[in-house]
């Protein structure tokens, strides 16, 4: 199977706008291409593939002794320490919270663990944030992290803005900003010179437009992380190629090396959800951004990857690790079979079918190839 016209007959049968995607293996690089005017170095909105990198960042932190994964998170970033957990509102509409059971840690915020939740797939944060006119995650304002927690740290999982926390970890941790972190700590050691939060004159020449489906087809939208933000969103702010990315996804199945250490890569890539949390189906409350998503009965999650429990016939094996970006960008990364790939389009709704099926095919393709 031809991986290059699995990315052709996407766009020809109007799955996607446009799609870049690469593959790998730990010994060479087996695709780079791209379909409907994009191509491997088209600049695109990674949004929460953003989340493993900051994953990484913190773990190099751990690493060092400036971080650890089960201390009180609120050591470093004070604010934690003021979340309660939402119980409900009272008749006037306002938050009913009380004290969590217990601290919130790095290993909660890595796994979603923490309690900490979106608007995107939560009825009560949304409420929460126009009952108190807090802004959007994506407006990139300190005030969006607000919010209350959902459940107790460790109980269950709770798909949100855990790893923004996680990036204001790195950032207290570390005495740098987190883009500057990324760059000398990860983006530099890698040569990913197409990767950052802010948009330089060089990427913009070759950034991708945004799209929507239409009945007609596709319609582009204005959509852009804010270049000057209060805090770098190291949940989802992040622009990239999928060229770029590769080098990252590649790196971790190469053991980390050279950004983590072995040791650490088999840590991130184990499941760290307590006995009996599940990851819990995410039901939309925002349908121009997000379809509902359920998930493959028994997915665990590690530091920020999704594992899948059993192999998908065709695809990655058990135990591979994977997750994508708001606008129908996806990775997995096989450290069994070795094989990792970066497929994205920029679309919205997230986990549109016909975007998802494409991504599939696309993954197929690889594993006939490699």
């Amino acid at each position: 199977m031809d991986i290059g016209k699995t990315l052709e007959k996407a766009v020809e049968a109007g799955d996607v706008p446009g799609v870049a995607a690469a593959a790998a293996t730990d010994k060479e690089v087996i695709f780079e291409g791209g379909a409907g005017g994009l191509k491997a170095d088209s600049v695109i909105w990674i949004a929460s593939m953003t989340k493993a990198v900051t994953a990484a960042a913190a773990m190099q932190l751990v690493e060092r002794g400036k971080l650890t994964l089960d201390g009180p998170a609120s050591d470093v970033v004070p604010e934690l320490a003021t979340k309660g957990v939402l119980e409900g509102f009272d008749a006037a509409g306002k938050a009913i919270t009380r004290k969590p059971k217990r601290p919130i840690t790095l290993r909660h915020l890595l796994t979603h663990t923490s309690g900490l939740g979106y608007d995107t797939w939560n009825a009560d944060v949304m409420k929460y944030r126009q009952a108190n006119g807090i802004p959007a995650v994506g407006s990139c304002l300190n005030a969006a992290l607000t919010t209350p927690l959902l459940a107790d740290p460790g109980e269950r999982w709770e798909y949100g803005i855990s790893i923004d926390w996680a990036g204001k970890m790195v950032e207290a941790a570390s005495g740098q900003r987190l883009d500057r972190y990324m760059t000398e700590k990860i983006f530099a050691p890698l040569g990913m010179n197409d990767t950052g939060f802010a948009i330089g004159p060089a990427q913009r020449l070759r950034k991708a437009r945004m799209n929507t489906r239409t009945a007609d087809g596709f319609a582009t939208m204005e959509h852009e992380i804010p270049q000057m933000p209060e805090f770098h969103m190291g949940g989802g702010g992040l622009y990239s190629t999928v060229s770029d990315y590769l080098k990252f996804t590649r790196a971790l199945l190469m053991e980390g090396r050279p950004i983590l250490k072995p040791e650490t890569m088999k840590t991130m890539a184990q499941n760290h959800m307590a006995e009996g949390v599940l990851c819990r189906p995410l039901k939309s409350q925002l349908a121009h951004m997000s379809t509902d998503l359920d998930f493959v009965d028994g997915m665990k999650w590690g530091l920020s990857f999704m594992i899948n429990p059993t192999a998908f016939p065709g695809r990655r094996s058990a135990n591979s690790l994977t997750w994508g970006g708001l606008a129908n960008s996806y990775y997995w990364i096989d450290p069994a079979k070795k094989v990792t790939g970066v497929w994205a389009t920029q679309l919205l709704p997230f986990n549109d079918p016909r975007a998802v099926a494409a991504f599939e095919a696309f993954e197929r393709a690889v594993y006939s190839a490699a």
